[in-house]
């Protein structure tokens, strides 16, 4: 063999060895190739459905381009798997909502880009995914309206990436991830202005092993929800605000059995927002447990309710906590929650708010070097009711948290691997 052609081999294993994606045969469409126009007034909604269909039914690895300097307007549209090999899917363009909803129709109303049954697809590029969301948020506000879609809504979906990009103006929520696993949403922006109706930034139901990190957050509603049964949940380095803040629940709704355990908080900018880190059941029925939450090494400016835990009506508690009328039942339990490392400041006088339920006291909760004041420079407050726990370190408002001396209730199980000592933390 010749000597150039042992140098050539050569450089191709070592190639191959040092970006073993390289070596992997992909194949490259983009939704011109499938007869988009992409300015932002033609339907391009064919264009992706078959752009799609291709990418799916390819044998080998596909990128699928959304190609840079084009605004692509796309109808709702239902992207499915599974599909017979990993699929990249890079938004360096644009893709934008119909803009009134009177042109989506009668039909499909409850989602606008939904990916059902996909795995393995990364979605990443720098472009943006605009729902145009204006007109949806007016017609909320009146009676009778109709629910606004989702916009981004993956479901029973694994192995998904989404990075890199930007979510905007929302009908509702921008980002929705329900029975899903091995998720990955990073460095994305996801904004819509602060008096935008229900426009939720990521949205999680039943879904685990989720990793939500590095984001700037910035809508009208919670930056992150968590509800229904989820867990093993990261969130981390997240800026958050305005809008709601980072809420777990709402549990127990319609009489539902919600399990949310696992859940890590960290490293967290919280401004001007209604709340700080929520975990909310409802008033009465339901079942289930919110346990095993840390929320760590948070800063908080100018939050309402910068901690609150709402098994009752605590978004209407009155100045003077005597005065506070027993909270109504409900079976969801809360235990085992940490904050950790929180310090900041809070806009009204209630930093600190345990509002637990009589048939259900939130137990095992802990404070660990907590510093919260007022904005206006008055003294903070802790309110409690029906809620046991400690707290270490300095913590101010002084905590209000009664001692572990109460009667054990039950806690609804899963598994008996699940079980564990109430002591553990």
């Amino acid at each position: 063999m010749a000597r150039g052609a042992v140098l050539l081999l050569l450089a191709a294993a070592f190639a191959a060895a040092l970006l073993p994606d390289a070596a992997e045969s992909r194949i490259l469409l983009t939704l011109h190739d499938f007869g988009a126009v992409g300015d932002g007034v033609a339907d391009d909604t064919k264009a992706l459905a078959d752009a799609w269909t291709a990418a799916c039914t390819a044998g080998d690895n596909v990128i699928l381009n959304v190609p840079a300097g084009g605004t692509f307007q796309i109808w709702p549209l239902t992207l499915a798997g599974p599909c017979r090999s990993e699929i990249k899917l890079l938004i360096s363009g644009d893709i934008v909502a119909p803009e009134s909803p009177s042109d989506w129709g009668q039909g499909q109303r409850s989602q606008w880009l939904h990916f059902h049954k996909v795995q393995d697809l990364k979605i990443t590029g720098g472009g943006i995914i605009d729902g145009r969301g204006q007109q949806w948020w007016a017609q909320s506000s009146l009676m009778r309206a109709q629910p606004a879609p989702k916009a981004v809504h993956f479901e029973d979906c694994q192995g998904i990436s989404v990075k890199g990009i930007t979510l905007q103006n929302s009908q509702s929520y921008h980002l929705t991830f329900t029975r899903s696993s091995d998720v990955e949403a990073n460095y994305l922006r996801v904004t819509s202005p602060e008096d935008s109706i229900d426009t939720k930034g990521i949205h999680l139901v039943d879904s685990f092993n989720v990793h939500v990190m590095d984001n700037l957050i910035s809508t009208g509603d919670d930056c992150v929800s968590i509800v229904g049964n989820c867990e093993d949940v990261r969130l981390r380095a997240i800026s958050c605000g305005p809008g709601h803040g980072i809420s777990i629940g709402t549990l127990g709704v319609n009489n539902s059995v919600d399990y949310v355990e696992k859940i890590k908080v960290d490293t967290l900018f919280i401004s001007n927002a209604e709340n700080g880190v929520r975990v909310r059941t409802t008033k009465s029925g339901g079942g289930g447990f919110a346990r095993k939450v840390k929320f760590e090494s948070i800063v908080m400016r100018n939050v309402t309710n910068p901690i609150i835990v709402d098994q009752g009506n605590s978004d209407h508690l009155p100045a003077s906590s005597e005065a506070v009328a027993p909270a109504a039942a409900t079976v969801v339990q809360v235990e085992k929650i940490n904050y950790i490392d929180i310090t900041g400041t809070s806009a009204s006088k209630h930093a600190v708010t345990f509002s637990c339920s009589d048939a259900k006291p939130c137990r095992h909760l802990s404070l660990v070097n907590v510093n919260l004041s007022r904005v206006d420079g008055n003294k903070a407050s802790s309110y409690c009711r029906k809620a046991f726990g400690r707290s270490i370190g300095t913590v101010i408002p002084e905590s209000c948290l009664s001692k572990e001396d109460f009667v054990q209730h039950d806690v609804p199980q899963r598994s008996e691997e699940d079980r564990e000592e109430d002591s553990d933390s």
